[in-house]
């Protein structure tokens, strides 16, 4: 059973179709590129993913179970986390606290315990802060923890938010645009990292990206929307060549 589908799923922004009739799966442990020309849906896709928008028609289900019209933080429980285009840090915030901030939807507890600050109160903080700073860890960001959100070069923090998204114990991770910004060598690395996360925490990726050298390094099958509508979808080689992709979107034939 795939780990996420999107069945036949259309929105409509009045009466403008942004995605139409739309089919997509993702299987466990998948790494997959959603990629197209600016403003071909797919950063509406990834909100209907994940909650923000409601598809109009179709069906989205995560394990079988349909998660449509779920509200965003339903759907982070259920097991999917995302990054953002442009970066949402809590700026003045630590890098611990914001990742410590996301590890508290895994272990959740009534908000009299935190006025009362009882003893489950601090067990609850202290596993927070143990999770928080394994998480860190992994993405080479512990040395970092104390430092200020803002305070971080541009690449540690598109680092950061994706730790960020890891504490929350996602299946799935949807990153949007995760080298938007970064130089060739922070990209490179970034390469890395996804290959790493993926294998590291057990999920599956699900990522936008206009970097083809990301899209076609690292990812094992690419789908390619264009105005809300999928042209094609396979693995690297053959969308690189592919006559429509080409046409809409790449502009020229690979060798």
């Amino acid at each position: 059973m795939p780990l996420l589908e999107l069945d036949h799923c259309t929105i409509h922004f009045e009466g403008v179709t942004a995605v139409s009739d739309l089919t997509l799966a993702v299987e466990p442990g998948a790494l997959v590129g959603l990629i197209g020309p600016n403003g071909a849906g797919k950063t509406t896709v990834f909100n209907m993913i994940t909650g923000i928008y409601r598809p109009s028609a179709g069906d989205i289900r995560l394990d079988g179970r349909s998660i449509a019209g779920l509200a965003p933080h339903d759907v982070a429980r259920a097991g999917i986390a995302r990054t953002f285009q442009n970066i949402r840090l809590f700026q003045e915030l630590s890098a611990l606290d914001n990742v410590r901030v996301a590890a508290q939807a895994t272990h959740p507890y009534p908000i009299s315990q935190a006025l009362l600050r009882t003893a489950t109160f601090a067990r609850a903080e202290r596993r927070l802060a143990v999770q928080a700073m394994r998480v860190l860890r992994r993405l080479g960001l512990y040395h970092l923890r104390e430092a200020p959100a803002r305070s971080l070069p541009y690449g540690q923090q598109r680092r950061l938010e994706i730790a960020r998204a890891l504490a929350t114990r996602p299946r799935l991770l949807l990153l949007d645009e995760p080298t938007a910004g970064m130089n060739p060598s922070e990209t490179t690395e970034l390469m890395h990292l996804i290959r790493r996360v993926r294998e590291d925490f057990a999920l599956a990726v699900l990522l936008i990206e206009h970097d083809m050298r990301v899209v076609m390094g690292i990812c094992e099958r690419v789908v390619v929307l264009d105005y809300g509508v999928v042209i094609a979808q396979g693995p690297p080689d053959a969308i690189r060549n592919d006559p429509a992709v080409i046409e809409a979107y790449l502009g020229e034939a690979s060798a």
